[in-house]
């Protein structure tokens, strides 16, 4: 498991790293930055579980960091944990969906109860990645989707299911993608999900996958995965919940 940290004074950044090597050995700290832009472009690069923020640094600040974070990296999103001199930013910072608020200097003990939420965090994770697993696909339904329908100006365009490569969320709609081109329905990707026959996998908030269309998946050297299309030029981004379910490929 990997970690950044950010703060403009380094003395204090170095001083929590060494806390948290005490505290949580087996947790490594793969970047120490000194502000909040910093910080973004680290947990985009480096991809790590969590982050610890300071909240006043020059520039951006750590609460629009960790906006920023989650707006670029979606349902990867490290946990994000404040660790600042003031209490008065902490209804705005579990408006973010903070994992955790800590106030300077940290505490042992603090640090100590910070360490196990994350744990507890991380291991919710893993089991719902390992259900995941179990699932493999969407479990077919008994109205299983058999063609989409797509309104294209006044006609209605008919698309065989067989034909999708896959279906992006955009917004209240849905996207299809065919290797032809594009068609927009009027139906959110959350509720077209269930209807989808065996053979379909979210891979991202906002992708489900015809699993027949996936040529490779590639990891970068950040760990990352996407997905390289048989009929499409575009990859896809798979998120970490999902991401066990193409190391193997």
């Amino acid at each position: 498991m990997k970690a950044i940290i950010a703060d403009d004074e380094p003395l204090l950044a170095a001083s929590l790293k060494a806390a948290l090597a005490q505290a949580w050995p087996e947790l490594e700290i793969v970047a120490v930055v000194q502000n909040g832009l910093q910080a973004v472009q680290a947990a985009e690069a480096l991809q790590p579980e969590f982050a610890f923020l300071d909240i006043q640094m020059p520039g951006m600040t750590g609460l629009e960091a960790a906006a920023e974070i989650a707006e670029r990296m979606g349902d990867g999103t490290p946990a994000i944990v404040f660790v600042t001199a003031y209490d008065e930013f902490a209804t705005k910072a579990f408006e973010l969906a903070a994992a955790d608020y800590v106030l300077k200097p940290v505490s042992p003990g603090r640090l100590a109860t910070t360490v196990s939420r994350l744990k507890s965090r991380h291991h919710g994770l893993e089991e719902l990645a390992r259900q995941l697993r179990a699932l493999g696909t969407l479990s077919p339904k008994a109205d299983t989707l058999r063609q989409v329908r797509a309104g294209v100006g006044n006609a209605v365009k008919l698309i065989p299911i067989e034909q999708v490569c896959y279906f992006q969320a955009a917004d209240k709609y849905t996207t299809v993608v065919t290797a032809g081109g594009e068609d927009l329905i009027r139906t959110a990707l959350k509720d077209l999900a269930p209807q989808l026959p065996e053979g379909f996998q979210q891979v991202h908030r906002g992708t489900i996958v015809n699993l027949k269309e996936v040529a490779t998946a590639v990891r970068d050297e950040t760990g990352r995965i996407s997905l390289r299309l048989r009929s499409r030029k575009e990859t896809l981004a798979v998120s970490r919940v999902y991401a066990e379910l193409f190391r193997a490929m």
